[in-house]
This record gives C-alpha cells, sequence and structure tokens, in this order.
C-alpha cells in the first residue's frame, strides 16, 4: 500500500503540471484564431478580379463565363468550346 500513494504523491505535481500546460495551449490556441478572424473581418476586401501572367484583367461575375471573357471560344453553356 506505501507503494502505491508514493507513486501517487510522485505523479501528482506531474499530472497537474501537465493539465495546466495542456490548458494554457488551448487557451493560446483559441486567442489566436480568434485574432486571425477578427483580423480577417476587418481587413480591406479586394474585389473579384484576378490577374494573369499576360497582364490582362477580367472580373467573375454570375452572368458571363471567364472562358468567355478572356476571349476563348465557347458553347451555349460558357464552356471551352472544343473541336
Amino acid at each position: 500500500m506505501d507503494n502505491i500513494s508514493s507513486l501517487i504523491k510522485e505523479a501528482k505535481p506531474l499530472y497537474f503540471a501537465r493539465k495546466r500546460r495542456r490548458n494554457i495551449v488551448k487557451s493560446t490556441s483559441v486567442l489566436l484564431c480568434l485574432l486571425c478572424v477578427g483580423f480577417a473581418a476587418y481587413s480591406p476586401t479586394t474585389s473579384d478580379v484576378y490577374s494573369y501572367y499576360w497582364d490582362s484583367e477580367f472580373s467573375v461575375s454570375d452572368n458571363v463565363s471567364v472562358i468567355e471573357e478572356m476571349g476563348l471560344p465557347t458553347d451555349e453553356y460558357g464552356l471551352l468550346l472544343v473541336g
């Protein structure tokens, strides 16, 4: 019985130290996530304009196909026409 109680006394501070460290890691990660979300919410947003390596810009809209805006042949669904 003395062996078990001595083991418990030895392990008790280690258990609570690990528990404290785990709580610190959890709270820090939650705080960082909240900060990232906060910065993302207040950061300036850009419009949906994409620029490719040939320096032509086109916007993404609901009615016009991006492929059609690039000047490529498209079918009636706005998909790339092959052949």
